[in-house]
């Protein structure tokens, strides 16, 4: 499978995961917090290479891979290199929205499962305690079969574009300095692909 192939099937994944995360915040009426940012400002998250393989590919489009692959090795900063904060309190955002991670897709909006192979919802402590009681009732209707989606069901169908990239858990901005570097290894020796098949 070409790179090309790969960026189009991890974004078809992505497509289809906002249609279910779509369908179930309307559904449980459950949402981030304006503004809040506080997942994306925690220093410990781990993600797969393969998951920001879209974003990676779409810097080499616009030609700014070497740069941002150069910043990236400078930065010291444990939180993710995407995330821009507004203000010292956790609020900010995602720097490339369209592009961020499956990890930062699923969570807040995804389930987990616990030993006894029962849905739990994985989500902030802002969400669980502020939206107490929706967060009650979301929680039982997902045990009565509220469809949600399910961290191990999307990471196994990343696996299976990828098995290499996919299953390499890292930290996040070692995951996205690997991910432009799969990019421009790929491409050192092969013609450039054509931008114009592809949104900028």
């Amino acid at each position: 499978m070409t790179l090309e192939q790969k960026v189009r099937r991890v974004e078809e994944l992505f497509g289809q995961l906002e249609k279910e995360t779509a369908q179930f915040q309307q559904k449980s009426g459950l949402g981030c917090v304006s503004g809040c940012g506080k997942c994306c400002n925690y220093p410990q998250i781990e993600a797969s290479p393969l998951e920001f393989l879209p974003w990676a590919f779409h810097l080499f489009l616009q030609g700014e891979a070497e740069t941002t692959l150069d910043t990236l090795n400078g930065n010291q900063n444990p939180t993710c290199f995407l995330f821009e904060p507004l203000s010292v309190v956790d609020q900010g955002h995602c720097g490339t929205y369209q592009y961020r991670g499956l990890i930062c897709r699923l969570f807040g909006f995804a389930a987990t499962r616990d030993k006894y192979g029962s849905l739990r919802l994985a989500t902030c402590k802002i969400i669980r305690e502020g939206q107490a009681e929706q967060y009650r009732t979301v929680s039982e209707a997902i045990t009565k079969g509220l469809y949600v989606p399910v961290f191990t069901d999307y990471y196994m169908q990343l696996n299976q574009i990828d098995y290499q990239m996919g299953t390499k858990m890292l930290p996040v901005n070692k995951a996205l300095k690997v991910a432009l570097e799969e990019v421009l290894q790929y491409y050192t020796y092969r013609p450039l692909p054509d931008a114009d098949k592809w949104c900028l």
